[in-house]
């Protein structure tokens, strides 16, 4: 997400000069601007290359002819720019790609629409000072859900990005590898497939040529062979997504190309569609399908359950179709997949327990989508086939962001580095064993505080009742009561990271098939969870009795006094 206020700002800004200058079509503003920060990123990876190559002493082979380089005609006058990329550049944009992958295939019918010759220049200079190249991060994918959380239609259908960090997490607990056939059957604009590929990459390069002298990656996967670098480019991405207007498609397509990607495969087609037919063709899907879409039932493919309407529901069936056996899956879905009690939601729950390994799930909390969307999802993680025993759970509360629209970074509140950790080391008995002595450990130092706690909230209690009974001019109990509240602030503030830590080492638990099966296959987090409340105070009844004939007392005397008053 796009969280640097200065970004936001200059976004806004591009977006304003783009409407002004006559695109009046939200869509066609950031397709245009797509183009532009397509080409300024073409540029920066080719900098980026040629730095490379000199740092490692090779010969630089330039990929873009440099009359077409960004720099090469940001910096002509206005007019003479325009007439440069219209003619020049944007012809050799479209035909940039190979002759059979879907970006030359998409780029066949685009069209540059900006024709101010000013606007053109000014919205270049801006994305030039938006520094993308020092970002260190998928900014293009960032600020297209940014300007796409302007439309009207921003979440509606959800056409929204997934988080780039919970892609990651997703891409780092299936772990794709070099000779996977990796898909994702609604992929917006590949940020799935992107990552996927950057970690294939990052995992088969060599440790001293990953990190430069600046801390920069350098994904170069020089321990890949011929076969896997020849697989990776032309084989092991597919991507679909049924954007009618080619926006998606095309702006995918860069994203992948960008990335080092040359023959991207993004395809239009409506996966769940009568015309789509793949079976057992990927390894890994990766995905977050759209959630609030229904199908007509006319035109679902007749492979999947035809009474079932609910996408959510209908790309589970397909993804267990499109995979191969053992073919692995992380997919995002609304909670109400994982409880809904509808015979549709429970027979793909039972589907997926029964037919093939659930591997796990990851409850995530509501704020996730946000400003999108506030409903709460979970990623499900299960392979084609095999047998479900026992099921991994993760019951997520952060995900180091707030969890309002504005979605701050809280770096210091972030599940996700204990999530994979507690993946990686699932069925590693040592790893547990650690885990569970720790928890032994902190329950035992947090046990005498919870008593001394309760000690003192039943000597608060009693002071309190003792300062609402005193005389005006007796404040001892009142003063009593003031050191106790401070007593326990201080034995709060010692209970609360003890309590954190074992809330953190109770997130992490397994659940049998029998426990699921006896509950209709209920996924829910919290059903199966473990979480043991802190004990309460409760005055005990003798005692509180006790103090209502006491109260009572003091009041008849009160009352006494008064008609004593009175009757003088």
């Amino acid at each position: 997400m796009l969280t640097d206020s200065e970004l936001r700002s200059k976004v806004d800004t591009i977006w304003d000069r783009l409407w002004s200058s006559g695109l009046s079509n939200p869509m066609d503003s950031i397709e245009q601007f797509s183009y532009l920060l397509f080409l300024k990123r073409l540029d920066d990876t080719e900098t980026r290359r040629e730095k490379q190559a000199i740092r490692r002493k090779q010969e630089f082979t330039p990929q873009i002819p440099a009359e077409l380089r960004w720099a090469a005609w940001v910096n002509q006058p206005a007019a003479a720019a325009l007439k440069h990329v219209k003619e020049k550049v944007f012809p050799w944009l479209r035909e940039m790609g190979a002759a059979k992958s879907s970006f030359r295939q998409y780029m066949e019918g685009a069209e540059f629409k900006l024709n101010k010759a000013g606007t053109l220049i000014e919205v270049c200079n801006l994305i030039d000072q938006m520094k993308i190249s020092e970002q260190n991060q998928d900014v293009q994918g960032d600020l297209y859900e940014y300007l796409l959380g302007k439309l009207s239609v921003a979440g509606r259908n959800g056409q929204f990005r997934t988080p780039r960090h919970i892609i990651r997490m997703m891409v780092e607990m299936v772990a794709p590898q070099p000779n996977d056939r990796i898909g994702d059957l609604a992929a917006g604009t590949c940020g799935f497939l992107v990552n996927a590929y950057q970690y294939i990459l990052e995992h088969a390069t060599s440790s001293d040529i990953l990190y430069d002298g600046e801390g920069q990656k350098h994904l170069v996967g020089d321990r890949l062979t011929p076969e896997q670098e020849k697989f990776l480019q032309k084989g092991a991405l597919t991507a679909y997504d049924n954007d009618s207007g080619m926006t998606m498609l095309r702006i995918g397509s860069m994203n992948l190309m960008l990335h080092g990607i040359q023959q991207p495969r993004f395809f239009y087609m409506d996966t769940l569609s009568k015309s789509f037919n793949d079976e057992k063709s990927l390894d890994v899907v990766l995905m977050n399908p759209p959630f609030k879409g229904k199908m007509d039932e006319s035109d679902i493919n007749p492979s999947l359950p035809t009474r079932v309407t609910k996408t959510e529901l209908l790309f589970l069936h397909l993804i267990l179709r499109v995979l191969d056996m053992g073919g692995r899956c992380a997919v995002i879905v609304p909670d109400g997949v994982l409880f809904g009690s509808s015979k549709a939601h429970q027979e793909i729950r039972k589907t997926l327990i029964e037919d093939n390994r659930l591997d796990g799930v990851v409850s995530m909390p509501s704020g996730v989508f946000k400003p999108y969307a506030g409903v709460s999802t979970a990623v499900l993680l299960f392979t084609r086939g095999g047998t479900t025993d026992l099921i991994w759970f993760y019951d997520m509360a952060y995900d180091g962001f707030s969890l309002d629209d504005k979605r701050h970074l809280t770096p210091e509140q972030n599940d996700i580095p204990d999530i994979l950790q507690c993946w990686q080391h699932r069925v590693d008995a040592e790893f547990i064993a650690q885990r569970q002595a720790r928890l032994e450990t902190l329950n035992q130092q947090i046990a005498p505080l919870k008593a001394e706690k309760l000690l003192l909230q039943k000597e608060m209690n009693r002071l309190l009742f003792e300062a609402a009974i005193a005389p005006e001019d007796d404040d001892t109990a009142q003063q009593a009561l003031e050191t106790d509240q401070q007593k326990l602030a201080t034995l709060e503030a010692q209970i609360a990271p003890l309590r954190a830590e074992i809330d953190q080492l109770t997130r992490q638990f397994w659940v049998t098939k029998a426990q699921v099966k006896a509950n209709k296959y209920d996924l829910s987090a919290s059903r199966y969870r473990q979480v043991e409340p802190d004990e309460q105070y409760y005055e005990a009844p003798q005692v509180t009795m006790d103090r209502l004939l006491k109260l009572e007392h003091v009041m008849a005397a009160e009352v006494a006094e008064l008609e004593k008053l009175l009757g003088s």
